[in-house]
């Protein structure tokens, strides 16, 4: 093989297992730590005694995690210390992860939701920030957003998992396992990923540049990503325990969730493809609007087809609306993605801790989550008019 065949040959794998190394950390970090409570929701009410608003005040209390974590990433310059979080953080979602099978406790339980949610933000934001620095550092723009596939694959395969495993072990069990698989994903969402190169130029010697959009910009769009989150944390947190309460769909709110993660696996290349042909805000634009129709057809439409036609367009995109918006950061701030990642996340990570609880406090009330999904619905239609708003402001 010729020298430079062979040098190809060889940055295409170091390539490829850079983007393997963020699939994996995503799943483990974000599939695992934090999605896998979703489908456990309704085995842990069942099997551990867990209520109802408890389980929206464990989600808010891995959200408040989360935000903490996004705080952390908005504020954190230094690559180094930056890599270092994103290692702890893959450590601490395998502690938390076997330790909700390890006690009965509330109190130890919310604890851990919220190391997890530490744990997520490390993968989501400084784990996805170090593959994008090191993508835009060997000029690969046009592969930011394939990594964050791991988050879809992430929650299609731990509700795989649950549904599969129900009835089979105990609900502690499902934890232990969960732990084990995520084991298997750390080796290499920690020996693929390499040290961060913190020179400030490219491969080709040209320094990397940022180029900020306006402070109106961005105060608008965090926003328009606030309701989007409320509209996510809502859906994503009860789908499973919503479906189960319909009449004739008790049995279904596992393979829901599965329908959620299986349309997500996709989602990032599919969204990245709509982005480059109408552009980023119509394609955010867009990813919107479907996803306020995902979350309005189960409710308007509660027969089991349109439920599964609901959760397809949700899971379809949810991800691709979040791959979007972190990858609008890489390319706006590609010495710092993180920075911007953070601060979007930050308004994200505020609407996913009040969001739940209420959503667990009215569905507590109400005997049903239907009055927070649509509450979630309203929030949702505001996000999509303030994208449209930033189509001008750009």
């Amino acid at each position: 093989m010729p020298t430079t065949d062979h040098s190809t040959f060889l940055h295409q794998a170091q390539r490829l297992k850079i983007l393997c190394a963020g699939i994996a950390s995503l799943i483990l970090m974000v599939g695992i730590a934090r999605f896998a409570y979703t489908p456990m929701l309704p085995l842990m009410q069942h099997q551990a005694g867990l209520g109802i608003a408890q389980g929206g005040w464990l989600a808010a209390f891995n959200y408040v995690g989360y935000f903490c974590g996004a705080l952390i990433a908005a504020n954190i310059v230094d690559l180094v210390k930056k890599d270092r979080l994103y290692r702890l953080g893959l450590v601490v979602a395998l502690i938390t992860t076997v330790g909700l099978g390890l006690t009965q406790n509330f109190w130890a339980w919310s604890v851990l939701r919220f190391f997890a949610g530490l744990s997520s933000a490390a993968g989501l934001l400084l784990g996805s920030g170090l593959v994008m620095h090191w993508l835009l550092r060997h000029q690969l723009r046009s592969e930011l957003g394939i990594h964050f596939i791991g988050m879809g694959a992430g929650i299609f395969l731990t509700a795989l998992f649950v549904h599969l495993a129900a009835g089979q072990i105990s609900w502690q069990q499902h934890w232990f396992w969960l732990t084990a698989i995520g084991l298997l994903l750390a080796f290499p969402a920690w020996f693929w990923l390499p040290r961060p190169n913190t020179s400030g130029y490219n491969v080709s010697g040209d320094k990397m540049i940022d180029h900020p959009p306006s402070a109106q910009f961005i105060q608008t769009f965090m926003l328009a990503y606030f309701c989007a989150g409320v509209g996510y944390a809502v859906v994503i947190t009860f789908i499973v325990a919503h479906v189960n309460q319909i009449a004739g769909q008790q049995d279904y709110g596992a393979i829901t969730f599965m329908i959620i993660g299986l349309a997500a696996a996709p989602a990032c290349i599919i969204w990245d493809l709509i982005a480059r042909q109408l552009g980023n805000l119509n394609a955010l634009l867009l990813a919107f609007i479907l996803q306020l129709a995902g979350m309005l057809i189960p409710i308007l439409s509660p027969g089991l087809i349109w439920t599964f036609i609901g959760a397809a367009l949700f899971g379809g995109t949810f991800i691709g609306l979040v791959s979007l918006v972190l990858t609008m950061a890489g390319r706006y701030f590609p010495n710092r993605p993180a920075k911007m990642m953070g601060k979007m996340t930050l308004s994200y990570g505020v609407a996913q801790i009040a969001a739940p609880a209420a959503a667990g406090v009215l569905a507590q009330w109400s005997g049903s989550y239907t009055l927070s999904i649509i509450i979630a619905c309203g929030t949702m239609f505001v996000g999509c008019c303030l994208i449209y708003r930033l189509r001008t402001l750009e």
